[in-house]
């Protein structure tokens, strides 16, 4: 099936991309795809260096013609977010991406894609493995952990770069030129309890929500899309104020900026209360279908009667957990008052673990302001440490601030208006872009972000789409030809 991906045009971004994806390349795992990267760059006898924290930059000269034009730094991040369908059996740590093509699109068999960021690093390898397209001199960034803290950018140091202009390529629509995202923080709430002896009399059920669509926490979140985890914990309460219900495990969500699709559990109730338990989540789970039928038609949740487990969660525990996610918001805090239709900020109950006597719940919350992603996150610490958790926030990032009056930003304008006829859409995003923190360190580098379509990232509906792939490799080269000169 990957050959058939091999013969799509531009061959050179496809074939690259197919090799990156033969690569296992987790997030906090790059030590394969970082030296998949430093081969490449050395068998085409290109200046390579891996910094200290593991990004990999690699330089190529200007083509004759393009000496007086400014240095450049094309950027990409090589993790990839790691998903799969429940009924998909995969490592990720082991196994290369299945692809294969369906119409105009590239999909992948029951998995994430990786065309996140995997297409603009290959587009990054074609371009320094080409020996026919013009382009000034090029420092290739491809940074590490993108997706689960930015830490490569984080750790890239000052003065390692000298390019004056940066192109980052991880923007996933095609006709959308980014100059600005929104920063992050990650919100760690923790419990320790002791399990408790199941009660006599008692039946057991698994509780399961799955076929929600997820996303990515950032970009897709003004969609009002189901989150497992706040759909659980509405059966979870419900039970337990009407019946008793007692929660044994819970298992939903799994990283931090994909919004969750499934959510597991298992509760016990008294036996006495077991038809009307029955009847009343069957009335429950019809009414929350109604409501998400239009964005969620595959949502499915089912309840099975289990083997009894041996231990319980505590209920004054329990009590306070379910209150705390209930509190807790989820999805658009506010919108922009300055961009039409750009969520300004937002949190994401991304995943919820009890097990092993440790309750555990992660957020991500994201914000283009400051002062409201403070805001956002004490409304959410504090409702978690009111219910007696511990509340850890870390691995914050700063958003990227627009410049409208930057030269690449008129480039890039002129370039798509002159191979498109038409105006392409200048934004700013809610994703967590790495411009931002690159910003720090380089303040004076012009930034700007695009990118072909990708649909469905941070999920397993993850698709890139053909034609537009070819659309953004003709703008990249457009651009790459009419980069500015030097002012000296």
């Amino acid at each position: 099936m990957n050959q058939d991906i091999r013969n799509l045009a531009p061959k050179s971004v496809w074939n690259h991309f197919a090799d990156l994806n033969a690569v296992p390349r987790p997030s906090k795992k790059e030590e394969r795809v970082i030296q998949f990267m430093v081969d490449f760059g050395k068998n085409l006898n290109l200046d390579t260096i891996v910094d200290k924290v593991g990004n990999v930059i690699i330089k190529k000269p200007a083509t004759s013609g393009m000496e007086n034009r400014k240095k450049i730094v094309i950027q990409g991040h090589l993790d990839m977010v790691h998903q799969k369908n429940a009924d998909t059996i995969f490592d990720f740590d082991t196994q290369g991406i299945e692809m294969f093509v369906d119409g105009d699109w590239v999909k992948a068999k029951g998995t994430t894609l990786g065309a996140d960021n995997g297409l603009g690093v290959a587009a990054i390898m074609a371009v320094l493995s080409s020996t026919n397209i013009a382009h000034p001199a090029i420092e290739a960034l491809f940074t590490i952990d993108e997706e689960t803290g930015m830490t490569g950018a984080m750790g890239l140091e000052s003065g390692i770069l000298e390019g004056e202009i940066l192109l980052n390529l991880d923007t996933e629509e095609d006709d959308e030129i980014g100059i600005g995202c929104a920063g992050g923080i990650d919100i760690t709430a923790t419990q320790n309890y002791q399990e408790e002896k199941t009660a006599e009399n008692t039946i057991a059920y698994s509780i399961s929500v799955t076929g929600l669509q997820g996303g990515h926490s950032g970009m897709d979140i003004i969609k009002g899309l189901g989150n497992a985890n706040k759909i659980m914990n509405r059966l979870l309460f419900n039970g337990f104020e009407k019946y008793g219900l007692r929660i044994a495990s819970l298992h939903g969500g799994s990283l931090r900026n994909a919004i969750p699709r499934e959510s597991f559990a298992t509760i016990i109730i008294d036996k006495t209360s077991k038809d009307s338990f029955t009847t009343e989540n069957h009335q429950l789970i019809s009414n929350i279908k109604n409501e998400f039928k239009s964005l969620e038609p595959n949502l499915t949740i089912e309840i099975n009667k289990v083997e009894t487990p041996k231990t319980v969660i505590p209920v004054a525990m329990q009590e306070q957990l379910t209150k705390a996610i209930y509190a807790t918001l989820n999805g658009v805090y506010r919108m922009s008052p300055d961009v039409e239709n750009l969520v300004e900020t937002s949190n994401n109950i991304a995943k919820i673990t009890v097990e092993k006597e440790q309750i555990e719940v992660l957020c991500l919350t994201r914000s283009s302001s400051e002062s409201n992603k403070i805001d956002l996150t004490n409304s959410i610490r504090a409702a978690f440490e009111l219910a007696g958790f511990s509340v850890d926030c870390s691995g914050e990032y700063p958003g990227w601030l627009p410049n409208l009056d930057s030269s690449i930003l008129k480039t890039v304008v002129h370039s798509y208006k002159t191979l498109f006829n038409e105006a392409p859409n200048v934004a700013a995003c809610h994703a967590g872009l790495e411009c931002g923190i690159l910003g720090k360190n380089y303040p004076k580098m012009e930034m700007i972000s695009f990118g072909p379509n990708i649909k469905g990232a941070h999920s397993p509906d993850e698709r890139a789409q053909i034609s537009s792939t070819q659309k953004f490799w003709k703008l990249l080269l457009h651009i790459l030809e009419n980069i500015p000169k030097t002012s000296f």
